[in-house]
């Protein structure tokens, strides 16, 4: 049966599941809970109007990401030709991640925060959401090789962020 949007109860289905997946890339997009909501929305309501190019996919995040990624490109075209770069700051949290019962935990998403957008991307794409070399350079656009070396990159960043950096062994001098 068909909805309002012309999609049946699977497809239906089908893209609700994929929403969670969707907000976590958009806030690695935008660093913005708002703004996240806002490319979430924007997102849903390009595919609804597309969905008969992707109904014989079984996996609909690549697409999807593809869709958030553009987007979000587009919009930081547009501000940037209102607002000077020196004006556009990312605001902080309302609140701190209090519930995070792990401190470790608490290291590692600031460290992950303060990665550059392109490796919290990848890291997004392939270690969290589990997407194939192939998915994330055609939703980045990029060359397969080219995710490969961000991935490796930021798994480094990553851990040289978070404290893990290796340490050179001391040895005593007599």
């Amino acid at each position: 049966m068909r909805g309002r949007a012309g999609l049946d109860d699977d497809e239906t289905i089908r893209l609700q599941s994929v929403i969670p997946a969707l907000r976590r890339y958009a806030r690695v997009l935008t660093r913005d809970p708002h703004q996240a909501d806002d490319l979430v929305q924007d997102c849903l309501e390009r595919a609804l109007t597309r969905m008969d190019q992707v109904r014989d996919r079984s996996d609909l995040r690549p697409w999807l990401f593809t869709i958030a990624y553009r987007l979000n490109v587009s919009r930081w075209r547009r501000v940037r030709r209102l607002v000077p770069m020196a004006e556009t700051s990312f605001p902080e949290p309302l609140q701190d991640a209090g519930q995070i019962p792990h401190l470790e935990w608490q290291d590692m998403t600031q460290a992950f925060g303060r990665l550059s957008d392109d490796h919290r991307q990848v890291l997004l794409l392939v270690g969290v959401e589990g997407l194939e070399y192939q998915a994330v350079a055609e939703i980045l656009g990029v060359p397969v090789g080219t995710v490969m070396s961000r991935l490796s990159r930021a798994r480094s960043a990553l851990h040289n962020l978070a404290g893990h950096e290796k340490r050179p062994i001391l040895r005593r001098v007599k």
